[in-house]
């Protein structure tokens, strides 16, 4: 990224709302997209996600940037919660796949998948596109097995998305303890 795109990004960062358009009840948006675990790519959908249980969806702007990068540590350090949930974590940005390889590895630490969505359609789907930059907002989803988003949090500070997705999957898990056992 040059420094001009740099400092653009670093402003709408600063600048974005606050906000997600599909709220708890709505029915969440089916997708496939290519993504990375690891470093080894595959393809991810969601349907089969949701086969095992709750899926955490959250977007980010922009992989290797200061915020995504502590985020993406957050959750590949609470990996080990989710899956004892049985609960499976993406995170979807506008990089490119081979981007995605690299932070797989480095910043996800090899604990969960990113998907690629370089033409913005997933993002867009669930409105997490940035006013203005074809980058997602920071915005995080759970997921029920039933396609049905039991939470949806938007701030662009990486600080509570790990806090709140797990609270909403021990929440479902508390009241559907035969399908969390999946």
């Amino acid at each position: 990224m040059n420094r001009l795109a740099g400092t653009a990004l670093a402003f709408c960062l600063m600048a974005a709302p606050a906000f997600a358009a599909l709220k708890v009840g709505d029915k969440a948006p089916d997708f496939a997209a290519q993504a990375s675990l690891g470093g080894k790519q595959f393809a991810f959908s969601l349907a089969d996600a949701l086969k095992k249980g709750p899926v955490v969806l959250y977007f980010y702007p922009a992989a290797f940037t200061k915020g995504c990068t502590i985020e993406a540590h957050d959750f590949a350090e609470a990996t080990p919660k989710f899956q004892a949930l049985g609960a499976t974590v993406i995170g979807v940005s506008h990089d490119k796949i081979e981007t995605l390889d690299k932070f797989s590895v480095s910043e996800c630490r090899s604990k969960f998948a990113v998907a690629a969505d370089p033409d913005g359609k997933v993002i867009k789907a669930y409105d997490a596109k940035m006013p203005v930059m074809p980058y997602a907002n920071r915005t995080s989803y759970v997921i029920a097995p039933d396609n049905t988003v039991l939470m949806e949090y938007t701030d662009m500070s990486p600080d509570h998305h790990v806090a709140k997705t797990i609270a909403a999957v021990e929440a479902w898990r508390a009241k559907h303890p035969q399908e969390a056992a999946k």
